[in-house]
């Protein structure tokens, strides 16, 4: 059935709003050449979306023949999402106009097993510390993501497989969220989110099924399969660090020790606990994570028979894990995210790699993700900003 004209019109109106978002200024010509739209349709399509808010005139190309163009762009102030990275430790938290461009952020320490303040108190003073910062009022917010370690499961509401963060765990808190905050809010697992920040800016860019393994404070993976994030029944899809493996003691009652096989094999805080079994007393002191990086940064930089060693077993421990996902997924990509994974680069990854293909029948490719600053946070905000962009951007309404 053929579409009526405001169906084609609202289509054509995304069409050019998206290439305006992903090449920048266009002339009233290049959106018409792009689209396949006739000059006048393009005009009008133009009027119509500089009338609604959504475009507006900034400068004119030079440097060519004949008379300079009016370019066009998205208007970055027609709406605005945000998204928060929830740790035990502190949240971060920013604010992007609907071109993507991050205007304003936050940091919220948030140390100590015991909440000083209630969780929705943490949440709405982090969001209120971007909103300021970008010179907002919080009702200038039009979505909110919030990545936490775990996932709420849709049947209960309850956070699970993260019990080291504290003061989420009680029934009432999306609630007592959605009551104290005046814009949708949605809620997902934070390395699914760096999975959204691979596949719409790094690594993952035009694929479609991909494994994202992160290692940095816990060891988990994103399943992304036909482009879609696969969560599983209870949101707890890709909860690697309880998976058994060879090489790890089994664990039991994992939901208790909040770890598992995988975890105690190749986590970050196996990493520390390796290179001394190995002999090495040089290990710098700190967080275990940032220890974690220092030590296979330089393993992958200071060619020693020890960092060798180190790099070489670590490498053997990653692939004893991703064996088992690459073996029942069969995926096109495998993408190495979070620092003690990072920290190896292409020497690491070469390593997995060719261990990887000892161990599973299939061969995906792998690759060092490629969004290194605040990646959980980068994907809150990419998810943040694309339903608010199909929101704003229909013109059908």
């Amino acid at each position: 059935m053929a579409g009526t004209p405001r169906t084609l019109r609202a289509m054509n109106d995304r069409a050019a709003l998206d290439l305006l978002l992903e090449h920048g200024p266009l002339s009233r010509t290049r959106i018409g050449k792009l689209t396949g739209l006739s000059k006048p349709t393009a005009s009008q399509l133009l009027a119509r979306l500089e009338a609604s808010g959504l475009v507006l005139a900034t400068g004119t190309t030079e440097g060519r023949p004949g008379p300079n163009a009016q370019l066009y762009e998205v208007d970055p102030t027609a709406a605005y999402a945000a998204g928060l990275d929830v740790t035990p430790e502190r949240i971060f938290a920013a604010v992007a106009d609907i071109t993507g461009r991050t205007v304003g952020s936050f940091e919220l320490p948030t140390p100590g097993r015991r909440p000083a303040q209630p969780v929705v108190r943490q949440v709405t003073d982090a969001l209120d510390g971007a909103v300021k910062a970008a010179g907002l009022a919080r009702g200038d917010v039009h979505r909110l993501v919030i990545g936490t370690p775990g996932a709420f499961d849709p049947g209960t509401g309850r956070l699970r497989y993260a019990s080291h963060l504290p003061g989420w765990h009680t029934p009432a808190l999306l609630g007592e969220l959605a009551a104290a905050l005046p814009m949708p809010v949605e809620y997902e697992n934070d390395v699914n989110l760096v999975a959204v920040a691979e596949q719409r800016l790094g690594a993952a860019r035009g694929h479609e099924d991909f494994v994202l393994l992160w290692n940095e404070g816990g060891l988990g993976a994103a399943l992304v399969l036909g482009g879609r994030l696969h969560r599983g029944w209870t949101g707890g899809a890709g909860e690697v660090g309880f998976l058994p493996v060879p090489g790890a003691p089994l664990v039991r009652q994992v939901r208790k020790a909040n770890s598992g096989g995988y975890q105690e094999l190749a986590g970050s805080q196996a990493i520390p606990h390796l290179a001394r079994e190995l002999g090495m007393t040089d290990i710098p002191s700190g967080p275990y994570a940032e220890v974690a990086a220092a030590l296979v940064e330089r393993a992958a930089t200071e060619d020693t028979v020890l960092n060798r060693l180190l790099l070489e077993t670590y490498a053997t421990r990653l692939a004893t894990g991703l064996a088992s996902l690459v073996s029942v997924l069969d995926p096109e990509l495998v993408v190495l995210s979070g620092a003690s994974l990072t920290a190896g680069g292409d020497t690491l990854r070469a390593l997995v790699q060719a261990e990887l293909e000892e161990l599973a029948a299939s061969r995906p490719r792998l690759v060092v993700g490629d969004v290194h600053e605040h990646p959980v946070l980068r994907g809150a905000l990419e998810s943040a900003l694309a339903a608010t962009r199909d929101e704003v951007f229909d013109t059908s309404r």
